[in-house]
């Protein structure tokens, strides 16, 4: 991995907290720390998502929620048009 230096501004009643969530989730490397909470962000964003696209799955189908089984056939039925 390459790594590249960054510099970010910190204010310094927010530095306390930054260093107390350091030291628990980064083990104490604030850029360890950096690349969880992107990560973990990331994987909300892929959530709000998803949440979304199945929130305008349903909207298109008047709220109606589909069984297992009807979803399989619905694929079935899709993959042989």
């Amino acid at each position: 991995m390459t790594a590249k230096t960054v510099g970010i501004a910190v204010s310094a009643d927010l530095r306390p907290a930054l260093d107390e969530v350091v030291e628990h989730f980064g083990h104490g490397n604030r850029s360890e720390f950096l690349r969880l909470a992107v990560r973990d962000y990331q994987a909300r964003l892929r959530l709000e998502r998803l949440h979304a696209i199945r929130e305008q799955a349903r909207s298109e189908r008047g709220g109606r929620r589909y069984s297992s089984d009807e979803v399989v056939e619905l694929v079935r039925q899709s993959s042989t048009s």
